[in-house]
């Protein structure tokens, strides 16, 4: 859900698909991901479900420990999808190759929401699911 909401998202602020896949690859190569065709935009989309699974490893293993996590899983995904973006965006960005973006409140809200309801609310819901079988 995540990066078809990104890709509808920033596709009407004009962003082709390749181009936001490759995007998520300079996160590796760095400015040079935009030159690599659709082998970058494949090695993006890899990185984006990598980032995704782990995200929701940490979710389930927290559930573990917490079995909170998945009996409110509501409130807990709504703020766990808020940590994920706030992660991204504090740590895993400044430590990639990607080229630093100036600040956009409405990027931050866009993002914040998407990651809400793409990212936390499934993981937390889905793990609520699958727990209760």
């Amino acid at each position: 859900m995540d990066i078809t909401a990104a890709l509808v998202v920033y596709g009407r602020f004009g962003v082709l698909p390749m181009r936001l896949l490759q995007g998520i690859a300079a996160g590796l190569l760095g400015p040079r991901s935009f030159d690599g065709g659709i082998a970058t935009a494949a090695l993006g989309l890899l990185c984006h479900y990598f980032i995704a699974y782990s995200a929701a490893a940490v979710y389930f293993a927290a559930s573990r420990a917490m079995p909170i996590l998945a009996e409110h899983f509501i409130g807990f995904g709504a703020l766990y999808g808020v940590a994920v973006y706030y992660f991204m965006q504090l740590v895993v960005i400044p430590l990639s190759a990607a080229t630093r973006r100036p600040f956009s409140m409405k990027l931050l809200i866009i993002g914040v929401v998407i990651h809400i309801f793409c990212v936390g609310l499934p993981i937390a819901s889905t793990i609520r699911y699958f727990r209760a079988r």
